[in-house]
């Protein structure tokens, strides 16, 4: 398959499937004389499969870590879970400072609504 059809079935672009290819999300394709990249049917599962990766909230590196475990045939839910727990983890860190964030608008609101407002300096003090 030539790099469109790869990208059209995949549903990501061109140039995704190039960056996916330089990262090692896929193996470097067989060149055509002409240069063109060939990949196997393979490749649109293999970004497939990346992409859902990626939006459970696994990095790139990440990603292509999981995928070098998959190839080797050692990949099994009981040695993979971590990878899962640091998405939990990370998204869990992300909603508390959030959270936080949120909290301290809302008081500055509240303070604003009051007439102390934060986002004008009191330059008669």
């Amino acid at each position: 398959m030539k790099i469109g059809q790869v990208a059209r079935e995949a549903g990501v672009s061109v140039d995704t499937v190039r960056f996916y290819e330089r990262r090692g999300v896929l193996p470097p394709a067989k060149r055509r004389p002409s240069g063109y990249r060939e990949f196997g049917a393979s490749a649109v599962d293999r970004i497939r499969m990346a992409k859902s990766l990626q939006e459970l909230g696994l990095t790139l590196d990440e990603v292509v870590d999981a995928l070098r475990t998959h190839d080797t045939g050692t990949a099994t839910c009981d040695s993979e879970r971590w990878r899962l727990e640091a998405v939990v983890a990370r998204i869990d860190a992300r909603i508390a400072e959030l959270t936080r964030a949120r909290h301290d608008a809302a008081t500055a609101l509240d303070d604003c609504r009051s007439g102390r407002c934060r986002l004008v300096p009191d330059l008669e003090r």
